[in-house]
Parts: structure tokens; sequence; C-alpha cells
């Protein structure tokens, strides 16, 4: 059986090679059982210590290790938003942050089904409104959205993904990064987006939320 203090320290390590965790920017979580692993507050993904991870309650309660990331709301939201969650990946990327600055695409998502594997790995992607980091109204805005998600963009802040385990939350932030460095690239031309039939059909193939 896998350790998920070590896969959490891995997926650190994986996303800050890949450039998506500037500086001691971003916090990951993961769920065990009835506790929350997040890493510490100041935290360097590159260079995550398995053993001195911050252990909440889901409620967020801090009950042992170092003090955790001021994010630790966030995460907490997304573990009650979603039994199936295991991990959740909160990010400074650079794509995905500079898209989290624009007005959102529609109320459901701040990005369109510009691909597929945007509609099938991540899902629609509410902008959540702006608030200080470490807000816990905001975390309270995220449990609140009335339709199914796995992950939002913070307003001028970043992305926040969740994923039935580490590794699809990292493979979800990736390809988040990815479709959003394309809808940069595009700048201000109109794209041929996915429809709302093609979306939805590959949402209910893959599991993944597109719709109400």
């Amino acid at each position: 059986m896998s350790d998920p203090r070590l896969e959490l320290a891995a997926a650190g390590a994986r996303l800050a090679a890949l450039g998506l965790s500037p500086g001691s920017s971003g916090n990951l979580s993961v769920r065990v059982d009835d506790r929350i692993l997040i890493t510490p507050t100041g935290a360097d993904l590159a260079h995550v210590d398995p053993e001195g991870l911050s252990v909440l309650g889901l409620d967020g309660v801090h009950l042992s290790g170092p003090r955790p990331s001021k994010e630790f709301p966030l995460h907490a939201a997304f573990y009650m938003r979603d039994a199936a969650a295991r991990a959740v990946v909160h990010l400074h990327a650079r794509h995905s942050t500079a898209v989290s600055c624009l007005p959102a695409w529609s109320r459901r998502s701040a990005v369109p089904p510009l691909t597929p594997y945007f509609v099938m790995r991540v899902g629609q992607t509410p902008l959540v409104a702006y608030a200080p980091p470490g807000d816990a109204g905001q975390a309270q805005d995220v449990t609140r959205l009335p339709f199914p998600l796995r992950a939002v963009l913070l307003q001028n802040h970043g992305p926040v993904l969740s994923g039935s385990s580490m590794a699809a939350a990292v493979e979800a932030a990736v390809e988040l990064e990815e479709v959003s460095a394309l809808l940069l690239a595009l700048g201000g031309r109109a794209p041929r987006l996915l429809t709302e039939e093609e979306a939805r059909s590959l949402g209910e193939k893959y599991g993944s939320p597109w719709g109400e």
C-alpha cells in the first residue's frame, strides 16, 4: 500500500520541477480517513518533508505537526464538498493565475471548453471572487457553489483542484495550466469551442463535472 505522505512529497517535487510552484508558493494536502495531511506554512514544494506535514481534522482543526498553510480552509472545503476527494492542490502557476485575473467565461467556468482534455481531466472551473489569501469566507463561497466541480480559480490568485488521488489532482493541475496557456496564446481571437453537447458528452463519459 502506498504511503500518502510520500505521494504528497513526490507530487510537490514534480509540480515544482514543472515550474508550477514558484518560490515557496502553493500547498498540497491528502485526506486519510478523517484527517487532512497538509504542507506547513511557507513550505517549498520542491522539498517537502513527508514526516513534517501538518495534521488537521476534516473541520480544519489543527491536531499536530507544524503550523499548516493558511490556505487550509480551501482544502477542507473541497473535502467537505466531495467525499470522493482524496487530494487537493493549490498553485500559483503562471498561466492559470493569469486567467484568474480575467473575466470569467461563464458563471460555471472561468475557462471555456477549449479542448476535450480540459473537460475530461478538470471539468468546469468557476471563478471565485477575490479575498485575501487564507480567508475563511472564500472557502465558504467554494462550499456553497450550487453545481458539481473539482476545481476553481481564485480571482487574482490561482487554481485549486481536487482529485480522487494525488496523481489525479496533479494531472488536473497540469491540464488546467496547459489549457490556460492555450487560451492566452489565442489572445483576443474567438476560437472554436466545444459545443455544450460535446462538452457534456465528454463529462458524462469520463465522470467529469460539466453542466448543472
